[in-house]
């Protein structure tokens, strides 16, 4: 028998929720791809290329191959359950977040045009990346962009959004849970629907003798 949710929610200031860390200002110029002395989170692919949560074990990230410039981020190296929220964008996709998992203790650190956050309070696998690209938390930041052909947010301005959540950690677990095994879902019907359209185009080629 499923397990009901009671979801009886808590809600704070992001600011009490949160401590801020250091990010750098490298540009993709700046990083390399082959290896490195520590992973970078770059904007860009907070934006457009990972999802609500990130398994850095299983992603291709970026490396800053410099010591000198890891040692000055030491004390704000990224752990498992930090936020990373791109403070920089286009249009209102500014604020677009991601939860970070699987770093497996290899230096990392969050980019140009990032805000990076560290939980004050332990939080279940996956929940914060989904809440904060939920309606509920992203609407918040709608009044607090600024700018014209570039939109940004500062950390100073989203200091009293709220974040809720659910009192109970085993509540958390089962909506992180349930998100993440759908974008696998949506991940692997992807793949197959790939797979058909090469076949199709091979098979097409075939037949038809033309692309």
């Amino acid at each position: 028998m499923e397990q009901k949710l009671t979801l009886t929610w808590e809600q704070r200031k992001l600011g009490d929720v949160f401590d801020f860390l250091q990010n750098n200002t490298l540009s993709r110029a700046d990083l390399v791809f082959e290896t490195g002395v520590a992973k970078n989170i770059h904007y860009g692919d907070v934006l457009i290329k990972f999802d609500e949560y990130l398994d850095a074990s299983k992603s291709e990230l970026p490396y800053i191959p410099s010591q000198q410039i890891v040692d000055k981020f030491k004390t704000s190296l990224l752990q498992d359950g930090d936020v990373i929220m791109a403070d920089t964008a286009e249009d209102d996709a500014v604020g677009k977040c991601t939860e970070i998992a699987g770093l497996q203790d290899f230096p990392t650190i969050s980019g140009l045009h990032t805000i990076p956050f560290r939980p004050k309070q332990k939080f279940a696998r996956g929940y914060l990346g989904y809440y904060m690209n939920s309606g509920s938390y992203h609407d918040q930041l709608l009044p607090l962009m600024q700018g014209i052909k570039v939109t940004s947010v500062s950390r100073s301005a989203i200091l009293n959004t709220d974040i809720s959540f659910p009192a109970d950690s085993s509540e958390q677990t089962e909506i992180g849970r349930f998100f993440i095994h759908l974008d696998h879902l949506i991940t692997l019907h992807q793949r197959k629907l790939k797979k058909l359209q090469n076949i199709r185009i091979s098979a097409r080629v075939r037949v038809l003798g033309g692309a």
